[in-house]
């Protein structure tokens, strides 16, 4: 077994020129249609994972539906805001799941040696890694969030303004939240099961009302959990804007993405190589 220096590594700051940064982009590029081009390359099996997540999804909305025909109201929630809710949560799912799916699968190539191919290049690991793999079935929460969007959503200029930062807000905290907990692998080797239960929980409690949840249960959404900064994002940004919470959201965003990236270029001075060779396309 190799012992990795990660301070050799290449890291995002060394493409802050120009001209080195453009070639960056191409590469998020390229890889992006690739991971595109080999889903389509069996259309049909493509259409039918993207529609099941979508109808997946429409049994939810029809779910709360039904309650907000007999309750109009929840707990100060209205059934637009629920089905924004469903929109943000399950866009921002999609995003990342889509453009950087191997997110979930980061603890597994840790535990397995399987990060080799990814140090041999040069490239920002942790982006390369990131952006190496797309889930089919996201594609669907994408499409699916959009028509809810437009059919609930305020259309306009600044209701998309607010839409798409509320879009963003909850795909960086999905990405940066799922690497953080994958990266327990670092230091206590195989844990792909507490990471996938831990992100499986962040994204269960995103799409119920935080008006359900008091005390204890509460702080825990906002805290260990940040699912509350996204779900209550259809009540403190879309409805009306709650400054406060805005930057309380923004600022847990921030605070994630230093968490995960420190824990990841951290965690490589743990790393062992399994002295794999692989070729990427």
């Amino acid at each position: 077994m190799l012992t990795v220096d990660s301070k050799r590594l290449p890291t995002i700051s060394e493409y802050r020129q120009p001209g080195k940064f453009k070639r960056l982009l191409r590469f998020v590029w390229a890889c992006w249609k690739l991971n595109l081009a080999g889903a389509m390359e069996f259309r049909l099996s493509f259409l039918l994972t993207a529609g099941m997540m979508i109808i997946n999804n429409v049994v939810w909305i029809v779910f709360w539906g039904i309650y907000f025909g007999r309750f109009h109201v929840l707990n100060g929630w209205e059934m637009q805001d629920v089905m924004m809710l469903w929109a943000v949560a399950a866009g921002g799912f999609g995003v990342m799941a889509t453009f950087f799916g191997n997110a979930t699968r980061i603890s597994n190539l840790i535990a397995t040696g399987q990060l080799d191919i990814y140090l041999t290049q040069p490239k920002p690991v942790l982006l390369h890694v990131l952006i190496s793999r797309m889930s089919v079935s996201a594609i669907g929460d994408v499409l699916f969030a959009l028509l809810i969007y437009a059919a609930y959503g305020d259309k306009s200029g600044l209701g998309l303004l607010k839409f798409t930062l509320a879009m963003v807000l909850s795909t960086l905290i999905f990405i940066f939240f799922t690497v953080i907990v994958n990266c327990l692998a670092f230091w206590l080797g195989s844990t792909e099961g507490l990471s996938l239960q831990l992100y499986n929980a962040l994204l269960t409690f995103t799409t119920y009302p935080t008006s359900i949840f008091k005390g204890l249960g509460k702080i825990v959404l906002f805290t260990v959990l940040p699912a509350g900064f996204i779900s209550y994002l259809p009540i403190g940004l879309l409805r009306e804007i709650d400054l406060p919470f805005i930057l309380a959201a923004i600022g847990i965003t921030l605070f994630l993405c230093v968490v995960a990236i420190s824990l990841f270029y951290g965690g490589l001075k743990r790393y062992s190589s399994g002295n794999m060779m692989g070729l990427r396309r």
